[in-house]
């Protein structure tokens, strides 16, 4: 099997897989991972050939802006206590943790800060996704995001550090600090630098293609820039992103809003699957190249054990402080005990661990072979492994079991948000009225009316009281369906007949879907 057809088979894969994970309620990832190892096991030679020193460029700044387009600074800040302790502390301490052990298991300080950093980010793929279907509490999905983006940075930059030492074989405490110091520093300005630039140049194309050809292209930009001058490329794409999505929404069109929104969904989603895919293919590939001894078994074991335990240790002692602090202030306690085992159980290692293991380089600056490197990189993969099927598989029931789930009606929170934005256009225009010509003043007032009526009403009918509970919801949705579909087929047939210009019948089909997807999604 050639590195082409493998590819084909691969994207196949995650195209049958993704639909049969939901079905049987599997979190994708893991299924992946699964599929990976099995094709890598029914492939005698490994055909792919990847340049470690691509992986975190091309993976990372993608998957790290795509993150921050469904997150909000404010939503950050209202849990930047919780996403602190976790993304800076508990993340440091685990590499610290990490390597004590497996310094005391008989690896070399150096590589044992390595594995620490590696091992140390557990990865927010796996966990939001159960964590979204589930319908877990808002706060718990944005701590787990939060967590799964800021730990990435922290990791990083202790990988970073890590691999200098390793590699020279000479760093003091200073040049540590100083490595810090530049990596945040750098890493927050290269970002701040960017989003101002990139916000002044959306903010004059005014076209929907141009303005999602910068957002894709500016956060490689971002990374490479901030690792050039030795700032941290990780932090320089989440400043970027969570500040375009903060303060660049109006200096883009309507149009390269949505196609923006759909390509970063859709990047996410690709990137994420083919990685996982190749995590099992790799886990393999170095098993295969690597004389994988009991030893390093027994490593890999112990490291996965502190991994769940320390993360238990840390997140419990940390909820009941963020507990007492809540009662102090008589403010809403933010999480409970059941909350807090759901954090616990979620630290499924995952992409980021994947991209650094392999990514690990193989000679020191004498030239001679990194020591250790093997069984650093069969360690780590083997712990991706068993923590996403592990965990994976065992967070939705556990979830389930403790009866963890949102009190958030998220529709309904969407209709009255709706009809509170349609109500305040339509007072912005009675305001003008004096000033506008009368058949515009009522066609205007009539769109809004129109909407707002309607909206209403729809609301009403699905939460209206009947026999069987939503059953007028969902017979309103069918009728609305079949509306919708008889609205499309008329479109496509005057299309196909050449009755009106293809751009004109794929404006009104994009009206169409657009409503679809709001009245039915």
């Amino acid at each position: 099997m050639n590195g082409l057809v493998l590819a084909l088979v691969m994207v196949l894969g995650v195209i049958v897989l993704t639909p049969v994970a939901d079905r049987i309620r599997v979190p994708q990832p893991v299924l992946l991972t699964i599929f990976g190892l099995a094709i890598a096991l029914a492939t005698p030679a490994n055909p792919l050939d990847l340049d470690p020193a691509l992986i975190l460029p091309v993976v990372l700044p993608p998957l790290l802006f795509a993150a921050t387009q469904r997150t909000t600074v404010n939503e950050f800040r209202e849990h930047a206590g919780a996403v602190f302790v976790l993304a800076v502390g508990l993340t440091l301490a685990t590499v610290a943790v990490v390597a004590i052990v497996a310094h005391a298991a008989g690896l070399s300080w150096s590589m044992a800060w390595i594995l620490g950093a590696i091992v140390s980010p557990p990865d927010p793929v796996a966990a939001t996704a159960v964590a979204r279907r589930l319908r877990l509490p808002h706060r718990l999905v944005t701590v787990l995001e939060g967590e799964g983006m800021f730990n990435d940075a922290t990791a990083l930059v202790a990988y970073k550090v890590a691999i200098v030492a390793a590699v020279t074989g000479d760093i003091t405490g200073g040049d540590i600090a100083l490595e810090l110091v530049e990596a945040v520093g750098l890493g927050l300005g290269v970002g701040l630098l960017l989003g101002f630039i990139s916000r002044f140049v959306l903010s004059r194309i005014h076209d929907g293609h141009a303005e999602t050809t910068v957002t894709v292209l500016v956060p490689f930009v971002a990374y490479v820039g901030a690792e050039q001058v030795n700032g941290s490329g990780v932090l320089a794409v989440l400043v970027l992103g969570l500040y375009l999505r903060t303060y660049a929404h109006d200096a883009t069109t309507s149009g390269g809003w949505l196609l923006g929104r759909a390509v970063w969904s859709y990047s996410d989603f690709l990137i994420t699957s083919l990685v996982f895919t190749l995590l099992g293919f790799e886990l393999v590939a170095v098993i295969r190249s690597t004389a994988t001894d009991a030893g390093t078994i027994r490593l890999a074991l112990l490291v996965v054990g502190t991994l769940v335990v320390f993360r238990a240790a840390w997140v419990y002692p940390a909820a009941w402080l963020s507990r007492l602090r809540a009662r102090r202030r008589d403010v809403p306690v933010p999480t409970g005990w059941r909350e807090s085992t759901v954090v616990a159980w979620a630290g499924m290692r995952g992409v980021v661990t994947v991209a650094t293991a392999v990514a690990l380089p193989t000679v020191v600056a004498s030239g001679d072979a990194l020591p250790y490197r093997d069984e650093v990189v069969t360690v780590a993969l083997i712990a991706v492994l068993l923590t996403l099927v592990v965990q994976g598989l065992t967070l939705t029931p556990l979830t389930r079991y403790l009866h963890v789930g949102s009190d958030v009606d998220e529709r309904a929170e969407i209709s009255g948000l709706r009809l509170r934005a349609s109500r305040a256009a339509l007072e912005q225009i009675r305001s003008e009225g004096p000033e506008l010509d009368g058949a515009v003043r009522r066609a205007a007032i009539a769109q809004y009316q129109g909407y707002i009526a309607a909206q209403e009403t729809i609301v009403r009918t699905r939460t209206g009281a009947s026999d069987e509970p939503g059953q007028p919801g969902r017979e309103l949705e069918a009728v609305l369906r079949r509306a919708s579909d008889v609205e499309r087929q008329l479109v496509l047939t005057a299309r196909r007949r050449g009755e009106v210009a293809a751009v004109s019948a794929d404006e009104v089909l994009r009206d169409i879907e657009n409503r679809a997807l709001r009245d039915f999604d």
